[in-house]
């Protein structure tokens, strides 16, 4: 057998303990329920509708963050939005998705070998736990780490950490790997001291992931446990 084919009994494996998985982009193809609801939204504001280009560079970050940033919002109109967004995206949106191929047997193959995963995901708790449950992947995390709908744990980095204290976990006791799409993946998780891999199926591209610090990039869910060894 060849060398590269297995790890020698003295070198330490790179296998992570835990595995933190971002959902939109990564996970699950969330974009036409997304856009959908962010139309109803500028619609509701009258806002000139953003080509799809535009759009797409919205998908992965908060959306609180997107329309004071790109919009102007303030956190009166930020409040309202979130109102017309999410009565649309609880009802209908969340569903107008889909999962990536491959994802449901990568998560079978971790399981399978021992490694801990959950969701470091901006979405809230409730669209989260119910898009995971909805596509029957829910026995495979350990925790749905995510956002509130209170706006209190609304940035990546909180919700990294609030999954993390849920795991008794931190990157001094375990060894922990982001995966995500977007640059506040990288950035969330760099905070607790945590590498992220960055896929790109998602809504980011390689200059975006790499600029941002992803330690890899990776084409296909198959390729992840490739770094492992």
């Amino acid at each position: 057998m060849p060398q590269s084919a297995y790890q020698p009994a003295n070198q330490p494996s790179n296998k992570p303990d835990i595995v933190l998985f971002d959902l939109d982009g990564t996970l699950t193809d969330a974009a036409p329920g997304i856009v959908n609801g962010m139309r109803i939204v500028f619609d509701h504001f009258g806002i000139e509708q953003p080509d799809e280009t535009t759009m797409r560079t919205h998908l992965g970050p908060p959306l609180a963050v997107t329309w004071r940033e790109h919009y102007n919002f303030t956190d009166e109109q930020v409040t309202q939005a979130l109102a017309i967004y999410r009565e649309y995206y609880h009802e209908v949106g969340m569903f107008e998705n889909e999962v990536f191929a491959g994802i449901p047997e990568l998560l079978t193959s971790l399981n399978n070998d021992d490694v801990t995963l959950a969701t470091a995901t901006s979405k809230p708790d409730f669209s989260a736990t119910r898009i995971i449950e909805h596509f029957g992947l829910r026995d495979h995390f350990a925790f749905i780490g995510a956002a509130n709908l209170e706006g209190t744990r609304d940035s990546k980095a909180l919700v990294v950490g609030h999954t993390l204290e849920q795991l008794n976990a931190d990157s001094t006791t375990h060894r922990i790997l982001m995966v995500g799409d977007r640059h506040h993946d990288v950035h969330g998780a760099r905070e607790h001291g945590i590498d992220t891999i960055g896929v790109l199926w998602g809504y980011g591209d390689a200059d975006e992931l790499t600029e941002a610090g992803a330690i890899a990039l990776i084409g296909g869910p198959a390729e992840l446990p490739e770094h492992f060894a």
